[in-house]
Order: C-alpha cells, then sequence, then structure tokens
C-alpha cells in the first residue's frame, strides 16, 4: 500500500513539473474545431488561455481549467504561444492586428501559429509583421474537419522556420497526427488550399457516383460497400459517402467555408495562370447550394446539386424519380 502511495506521490510530481515546463498557450476561436483542439491542450496538461471580450468560452473546456482575460491583446501579454483558428482572412487581420489585437499584445520571442485557412499571400504578409515584432509566425491549417480534431488526428500542413515549427511540434502532436513542414511561411496554407480542391473534387465525384447508382436502380449502400473494396476506396467515400445515403448533412465542415477556399484557389490560380476547369465548376456547384439555402450545410451536401439536376435523390425511388427542395 505504502509502495502504491509513493508511486503516486511520485507521478503527480512529475505532472506538476511538466506542467512547469509547458510553454502556456492562448487560444483564440474557440469554435467546433478550436473548441475540441483547445480541449486537447487542456488535457494534456497545458495552461490554456482565451478571451471572453465577445462570448463566454465552452463550459466544458472551463472545467478542465480554461482560464480567461479580456481581450486579445490580454491573451498575447498572458503566453507564450498564440493560437488563432477562426474563419477566413478578415478575422485572422482583425484577430492580430485590429482593435485590442494580439499584436499589441506581444512582446519578443513570442510564437504566433494561425491554425485557420486563409490566403497564402496575406499570410506572408501577416508573418512579415509579427517577424518585425521580434516574434516568430507558422500558419499551420489543418484538415480532418470536426471529427479529426475531436479525435486529435488531424493533418497539419506548416509553413514557417524550422526552429519555430520544433518548437511547436509538442503542442501540434496534442491535437494531431501527420504534422508536416512543408515549406516556409505561406506554403502552409497553399498546401491547404491544394488539400481543398483534391477534396472539393472527390466529393464531388461521390455524389455523382451514388446519384448514378442509385438513379439506376442500385441500393447506394451497397455500392459504396463495393466501391470501399476497390481502387476507388477513400475517405471521402467513406464518411462523406454516408452522409449522402443517411442524409446527415449536420456540418462537419460548411459549404460556404469550403466555398471560401475554393475562392482561393480560384483566386491563386488566376494569378499564377493556371487552369483549374474542374475546381471551377465545383465551386458552380457549392453556389447552387448555397443559392438554395445550404450554405451552412455539411460540404457532403454538395450532392444536393447533382440531385436537382438529375431530378432524383440517393436512396429515392427510381420508379417516381423525385429530388427533394434543398
Amino acid at each position: 500500500m505504502s509502495g502504491r502511495i509513493e508511486r503516486g506521490a511520485k507521478e503527480r510530481g512529475l505532472t506538476k513539473r511538466r506542467r512547469l515546463e509547458m510553454e502556456t498557450i492562448g487560444f483564440i476561436g474557440l469554435g467546433i474545431m478550436g473548441a475540441p483542439m483547445a480541449g486537447h491542450l487542456l488535457d494534456a496538461g497545458y495552461s490554456v488561455i482565451a478571451s471572453d471580450h465577445r462570448s463566454k468560452p465552452p463550459a466544458d473546456l472551463v472545467g478542465k481549467g480554461l482560464k480567461t482575460v479580456s481581450g486579445n491583446d490580454a491573451v498575447a501579454k498572458a503566453v507564450d504561444i498564440i493560437i488563432t483558428m477562426v474563419p477566413d482572412t478578415p478575422q485572422v487581420a482583425d484577430v492580430l492586428f485590429g482593435e485590442n489585437s494580439v499584436a499589441s499584445g506581444l512582446s519578443k520571442g513570442k510564437l504566433v501559429i494561425d491554425m485557420s485557412s486563409i490566403s497564402p499571400i496575406a499570410t506572408k504578409e501577416f508573418a512579415k509583421k509579427i517577424n518585425d515584432l521580434g516574434c516568430d509566425y507558422l500558419d499551420a491549417p489543418v484538415s480532418g474537419g470536426e471529427v479529426g480534431a475531436k479525435a486529435a488526428s488531424l493533418t497539419i500542413m506548416v509553413g514557417g522556420e524550422e526552429v519555430a515549427f520544433e518548437r511547436a511540434r509538442p503542442v501540434f502532436e496534442k491535437m494531431g497526427k501527420n504534422i508536416t513542414l512543408v515549406g516556409p511561411n505561406g506554403v502552409g496554407q497553399t498546401t491547404k488550399v491544394a488539400n481543398q480542391i483534391v477534396v472539393a473534387l472527390t466529393i464531388e465525384a461521390v455524389g455523382e457516383a451514388l446519384v448514378f447508382a442509385s438513379k439506376a436502380g442500385a441500393d447506394p449502400a451497397k455500392v459504396r460497400q463495393a466501391l470501399m473494396g476497390g481502387l476507388a476506396a477513400s475517405r471521402i467515400l467513406e464518411v462523406h459517402g454516408e452522409r449522402m445515403i443517411k442524409r446527415t448533412f449536420a456540418p462537419g465542415f460548411r459549404i460556404e467555408l469550403h466555398q471560401k477556399d475554393l475562392n482561393l484557389a480560384l483566386e491563386g490560380a488566376k494569378a499564377l495562370g493556371v487552369s483549374l476547369p474542374n475546381t471551377s465548376t465545383t465551386q458552380q456547384l457549392f453556389n447552387s447550394c448555397a443559392a438554395n439555402g445550404g450554405a451552412k450545410e455539411d460540404h457532403s451536401a454538395l450532392v444536393r446539386a447533382l440531385e436537382r439536376m438529375a431530378n432524383f435523390e440517393v436512396g429515392g425511388d427510381a420508379a417516381e424519380t423525385k429530388c427533394k427542395a434543398a
């Protein structure tokens, strides 16, 4: 008994020392993705601080020990590493450089990590401004959606200096599995845009396949099961194909956010003189979904645009060939 008590005391002491050695983290953007990501950091023993000046943080994070201050500048002053996870480029700009901004609370030696999905061009500008303040900057967008955020299995694509990346690696490892330094600032965001092209076009392909098979009279669930055993198998066929069949379009990743990412792809392609014909077509399908009230649905709901054109819903009655309104 005494041995177990001694071991327990020793383990608690080690945990306490590990907490003292860990850098303090500020987390700005506790939404669908950010909340579980911050939760994993708290579970790992990190001290995490957020701002409460716009909204109250999730109660479960407070229960895990999340602390709050008033203002993004106050967050930056209180921590060693600042993580931002917000929807788009203007929001990142506001958090970093707007009123009561992160930049105004920085001091030399701190690290800013933007894990949002935003413009690679703007990212380079943001990085330079932060570097000029004597701080490091990493762009580290993620892939894996809400499921990956909750499971701490996100893919993290990082742009920045290697020294800053190695400093951040222990933090990234609490939130993701596939973590890669792909190049200098901006390249992380470029990689994420490329990822979103692949994801969007694959969702569109899965949607076409299931609409075609279902209207031809096949059971879409069995078609999906069969395809999962062949070369067409993919994570998107597995997860998003199931969503299409079961009509579960509550957002893991909203159509409006994927529209934003494809806009970045198309704007970048124009600047580079690159043609992205299938990306353009898929963006039009997302636009159709948004025009029919589906902007906040999961991006797997892209299938609805295909169904409208086919006048048939996946899993519907082949004899009636009716498509429900979006």
